[in-house]
């Protein structure tokens, strides 16, 4: 197996789990977010400024590496972690959340998705063979299964088929994959907002044996109350003894209830996007940097946070940076977001180990303006 999962205990408090995954690249504790390298790279981001903020693990994406430059180039090059320099572990998804979202360009059949590049309009094919290559040809230490991601709303009848079809291409995905033992592929349940087609694609999922699972198709407009409602019916059905990844959740509030329902992996372009229109994480709540009350206010961002950007500019300056337009704004700020998220996620970590995350996350959302 390329990856081995280790529980390390559970919260009596809660039910979260304390975990470690040991990969190719290095151990992974859990839970964890994993900032998002879409492109191989996390915007605004060196690998090295990674490391100071001790990211464990980045996730980057089969869809767009595709397209550009190409998962051949990437082959030639070593592979993601020598073609980006980094020496951790890496996650790829499979590019079937892109390939849905892309409506209109794209056609969805047993075989595959027919769609046209959101670059140059050009018409590709990417079936559940094709991106297992892709993803054994970028080398990452996790790889996904490539599934069908139905919308919010949906129909029953529709869920139903899709999940029917994810089981279908898993198969597949799992009889594709030339590098098992150096690849972990997880396997990735559907089901939609349905408690008993959630049941069904867990077992038809489980029962093919991964490595790893991810619950799919949340986030993607649900309320919250909603996503933490499936959760709690669907993890659960998830065996203890494998990693446990819930795709696409990256807000605070999430990322802790999420580890209360037993998830133990998370990734989300929420902080760097949201840092490169202005927006800061803070352990008070949000500071959206570009407003005039910041003018003249010397603070940092986060009187609470350690990171480099708090240590050494004030909320002015970032504001001054934000308003000329300059890169070192988005900079600064995803340092930050980055760095508050994986702080927050060690915090998790610690309040499991102390059988408080219950306590913890009261504690946290008083200060932050969450209401439990």
């Amino acid at each position: 197996m390329a990856i081995k999962y280790e529980l390390i205990k559970e919260c009596k408090q809660s039910g979260a789990r304390l975990g470690r995954i040991q990969t190719p690249h290095g151990i992974i504790e859990t839970p964890i977010f994993m900032p998002v390298g879409t492109q191989a790279t996390v915007k605004a981001m060196t690998p090295e400024e990674l490391k100071d903020i001790d990211a464990q693990i980045i996730l980057s994406n089969t869809y767009h590496l595709y397209l550009r430059p190409g998962h051949r180039l990437v082959e030639k090059a070593g592979g993601l972690h020598k073609f980006m320099n980094w020496d951790r572990p890496i996650l790829t998804d499979s590019g079937g959340f892109q390939v849905f979202s892309l409506g209109d360009l794209r056609k969805i059949t047993e075989e595959g998705v027919e769609f046209r590049s959101h670059l140059d309009g050009s018409k590709h094919f990417l079936s559940p063979e094709k991106a297992i290559e892709i993803e054994n040809a970028l080398g990452a230490d996790i790889i996904m299964a490539f599934d069908e991601c139905a919308p919010y709303p949906a129909e029953r009848s529709y869920v139903k088929n899709s999940l029917e079809r994810t089981t279908r291409w898993a198969k597949r995905c799992k009889e594709a994959h030339s590098k098992p033992d150096q690849q972990a592929l997880f396997g990735i349940i559907q089901g939609g907002m349905y408690k008993d087609l959630r049941e069904q694609s867990a077992k038809e999922i489980i029962d093919l044996d991964f490595p790893g699972y991810a619950v799919g198709g949340l986030s993607v407009g649900e309320p919250k109350e909603l996503m933490y409602e499936v959760l709690e019916y669907t993890t659960p059905l998830m065996p203890k003894d494998k990693p446990r990844y819930l795709m696409g959740v990256g807000s605070p509030d999430c990322l802790i209830e999420g580890a209360i329902r037993g998830i133990d992996m998370f990734d989300c372009v929420l902080p760097t996007r949201i840092a490169r229109n202005g927006t800061a994480m803070t352990s008070l709540g949000k500071v959206v940097i570009k407003n005039a009350k910041y003018t003249e206010d010397f603070s940092p961002l986060d009187p609470n946070c350690s990171c480099n950007t708090c240590k050494n500019y004030s909320k002015a300056y970032l504001r001054h940076l934000y308003k000329a337009e300059e890169i070192l704004s988005a900079r600064l700020v995803t340092y930050h977001n980055l760095h508050f998220l994986i702080e927050l996620m060690k915090n998790v970590r610690e309040a499991i180990r102390q059988d408080r995350l219950l306590d913890y996350r009261k504690e946290f959302f008083e200060k932050y303006g969450y209401e439990i």
